[in-house]
């Protein structure tokens, strides 16, 4: 370091000086030839500053370097009419779809899941404050949250600290903020031991005229920090929590995770959202990963000029940290603003009104370029896009793993020889056996322990949440329009081919937001893999990508934006295990003209008829039978037929519409069987089913008609007077139907099937030739796995 700065200091002087010091870069997740890309754009080394703030730019969590050139598909493959209701779309702190009568929707998924590893508590509650930030940073009101986790196999020793952790901090956030949490996933699995994931997905309301983006344009406006003052938690946290994979060998890999503070959170979304309506900022840039650097080098390269900025007048928490440190910090409820001169008094007083710290850092330039001082010293000078948006791009090598996936997908369960290597239940007994296996093991079993500790019903617009197959929300009180949202994934579906794994659970999320009575509208994703320098991953993600591409175009709903989070791996690479299963959580958001029509997923009355739409094929590879019974992964996942998926939706939207539909549940994981049950416990209500029907018309056992888990399909209950009115909608829209009973309160068994006296009385599920069990049993097996196995 040069002689002429203060310690502490690595100028810009100083690194002119002193070309030739040795800099921590590789500590910093820097290959050695970014470092030397670095030097070129300079015409010198970086400081130490520069450096901090390209290492968290150009990591892979920031700049998606590895999957840059795939993910453009997303914008490539649209029409038109896809866009149509896009009005901000990828590239943006979040998406916004017009959803009319003026009013627009902006939501987005995001990953924490590296944080939640380390510390499960805080990594998942500031998981949900950051991706709610992005959505204030559009100029909307948050409305309700969703969470898709993942985590280890539910016997290992480790998994129940992440599960308590991750599940108190979501609640414990979320509730703080006033938002209804209305759905999600929760899944286990050995895959994902020592990488959970914990993605959230938040949504916002506004009108068209109040979208606001992010940039600093006009010279000489103010650029000012507002929220929580800066702290040291999170140092690093983007460049090395969520690009790298946790490698004991390598550099530490867990630095401080950041805290998180809802109530301030709480005050900067009604902050903002007064800033937005009194008009006195241009724009709103959300602190998250890589704090000052991210928010100064973007909104300096997304505006027309330069920025400066004086970093000692940011407010601090702690008064020892170093101007790097002050830099990188991701100490969370922080927002950046630009504001005119003019109207830099009011924004102030509108900041002090709710009790928000502000600070004026500094101000827009027409240099292009971006400067920092501190005390006097410049410690940074760049052009902002060779930070935010100019960084490397990688064209990673990948190649189909032939080396283990030929004979992952050669164990099949679904042909004659798979017959005999995984029996499957014939009898009614063993038919009864496997269904009270099924509905009690953790993936299927009830969530309630998880989702009572969030709150689904606070603001009062939420009509339908956890455990309706997807989330609703009132938008407008006078007229009832509303949204609806469903994620979805299956990593085992995507293990085995991940370009249909990633159409399944598009198809599946836009299914469940259909069977609500919504109209698929738009789509964000996460697509959480392994290491990206690892080929056989790498071709997961992009048949992942491509596939996911494809099948939004087919289904004519765009990709709005998203997050990738790569590095979900410890295994060594080019094994079957070196990664988490592939895992495309894609969320898919609808829009339904009034929220008092909604179709509920369990049907309320007896007398109902319950149908089933769509057709059942012999699909079992992938199958949560295939995994509770026999702990067997292998073969091809269900067949994907988007056609089919389209016609079924529209069935299920006009018919919802029309009021035909008293109850509507998709089949998925779990197939018909899983959704009987949880129809029949929705509300109580109980159903005597007949499988003949079906099993002719499909050419399927009763075995597979339970649990085979084809997709494009749903279960509907439906009035008797409205039955051929909903025939003749299916035959017009070329959806297959067949009638399998009626729903029922009392238990009425078929010859040959036992069933003590105690129960006659009862409402049971009734499978003829089957089973019949009093839903007080399956609601026993159903409901008590979680809370024995966490509570």
């Amino acid at each position: 370091m040069s002689t002429t700065s203060p310690p502490g200091y690595d100028t810009i002087e100083d690194a002119a000086a002193t070309p030739d010091a040795e800099q921590p870069y590789a500590e910093l997740g820097l290959k050695p030839e970014e470092y030397a890309q670095i030097r070129e754009i300079l015409g010198r080394r970086p400081t130490n500053a520069e450096l901090a703030m390209y290492s968290v730019m150009w990591s892979e969590h920031c700049s998606y370097k590895s999957s840059k050139i795939h993910l453009r598909q997303f914008g490539e493959k649209t029409t038109d009419a896809m866009r149509k209701h896009l009005l901000v779309g990828i590239g943006e702190n979040a998406g916004v779809v017009d959803i009319g009568d003026g009013w627009a929707v902006t939501f987005k998924v995001e990953s924490h899941n590296h944080p939640s590893f380390v510390e499960p508590y805080q990594g998942a509650a500031t998981g949900v404050g950051g991706i709610v930030r992005d959505i204030i940073s559009m100029g909307a009101r948050p409305v309700a949250v969703m969470n898709q986790l993942r985590f280890g196999a539910v016997d290992h020793p480790d998994t129940a600290r992440v599960v308590h952790g991750v599940v108190s901090g979501i609640g414990g956030y979320g509730n703080s903020l006033g938002l209804p949490n209305i759905g999600g996933e929760l899944v286990f699995d050995a895959a994902y031991q020592n990488n959970p994931l914990v993605n959230a997905l938040a949504v916002g309301v506004l009108r068209h005229e109040d979208i606001h983006t992010a940039n600093a344009s006009g010279v000489g406006n103010k650029v000012v920090l507002f929220g929580a003052r800066t702290g040291g938690d999170g140092i690093g946290g983007a460049s090395i929590l969520a690009s790298e994979t946790f490698d004991d060998g390598g550099p530490s890999k867990r630095p401080s995770v950041q805290v998180g503070d809802p109530f301030m959170e709480k005050l900067l979304i009604e902050c903002c959202l007064e800033l937005f309506a009194a008009g006195v900022v241009e724009g709103i840039q959300d602190l998250g990963a890589a704090g000052i650097s991210c928010a100064t080098s973007e909104l300096a390269s997304n505006g027309d000029g330069g920025m400066h900025v004086d970093l000692e007048k940011v407010l601090l928490r702690d008064e020892t940290l170093t101007a790097g440190e002050i830099l990188m910090s991701e100490s969370q409820e922080r927002m950046m603003a630009v504001v005119a001169p003019d109207k830099l008094e009011e924004f102030l007083a509108i900041t002090a009104r709710w009790d928000v710290e502000s600070a004026v850092i500094g101000e827009v330039t027409d240099t292009g370029r971006l400067t920092i001082d501190h005390h006097g010293h410049r410690i940074v000078d760049v052009d902002p896009r060779t930070v935010a948006h100019d960084g490397p791009v990688y064209d990673r090598p990948y190649a189909y793993p032939a080396h283990w996936m030929d004979a992952l997908r050669a164990d099949t369960v679904s042909g004659p020889e798979g017959e005999q290597r995984y029996p499957r239940a014939s009898t009614p007994e063993q038919l009864r056996e496997t269904l009270l296996r099924l509905v009690a093991s953790p993936n299927l079993a009830d969530k309630s322990w998880v989702t009572d500790q969030y709150d689904r019903f606070v603001q009062g617009n939420t009509a339908l949440a956890q455990p309706d197959d997807a989330g609703v929300i009132r938008v407008d009180e006078e007229t009832g329009l509303g949204i609806a949202i469903a994620t979805d994934a299956n990593g085992r579906y995507a293990k085995l081919d991940p370009y249909a794994g990633a159409q399944l659970a598009l198809a599946e999320a836009f299914r469940n937001v259909a069977t609500s009575g919504a109209r698929p509208l738009a789509v964000t994703d996460c697509l959480n893999f392994g290491s990206p320098e690892d080929p056989d991953a790498m071709w997961q993600l992009v048949q992942a990508i491509e596939g996911l591409a494809d099948a939004c175009l087919e289904l004519g709903v765009p990709v709005t934006g998203g997050n990738v989070s790569l590095y979900n791996g410890t295994g060594e690479p080019g094994q079957i295990d070196s990664s988490i299963h592939p895992t495309p959580v894609v969320g898919v958001l609808g829009v339904i003209d009034d929220v008092a029509n909604v179709t509920r997923s369990g049907w309320t009355e007896p007398g109902l008829s319950v149908l089933q739409l769509g057709t059942t094929r012999s699909e079992l590879d992938g199958s949560a039978w295939a995994d509770v019974v026999h702990g067997q992964l292998g073969g091809r996942p269900p067949r994907v037929d988007l056609a089919a998926e389209r016609a079924l939706a529209e069935v299920l939207v006009r018919a919802s519409r029309d009021r035909l539909l008293d109850a509507a549940h998709d089949l998925s994981e779990g197939g018909l069987a899983q959704a009987l049950v949880e129809a029949s416990l929705r509300y109580g209500v109980g159903a005597s089913i007949d499988l003949a029907a079906l099993c002719e018309r499909d050419g399927v056992t009763p075995f597979e008609a339970l649990f085979s888990e084809s997709a494009a399909r749903a279960v509907v209950a439906v009035p008797r007077s409205q039955e051929v009115r909903l025939q003749d909608l299916c035959t017009g829209l070329g959806v297959p139907l067949v009638r399998l009973g009626t729903t029922d309160d009392l238990c009425r068994p078929g010859e040959g099937v036992p069933l003590e006296e105690d129960h006659v009385h009862e409402p049971c599920l009734e499978v003829k030739d089957a089973f019949t069990i009093p839903l007080a049993e399956l609601r026993e097996a159903w409901t008590g796995t979680l809370p024995r196995l966490f509570g």
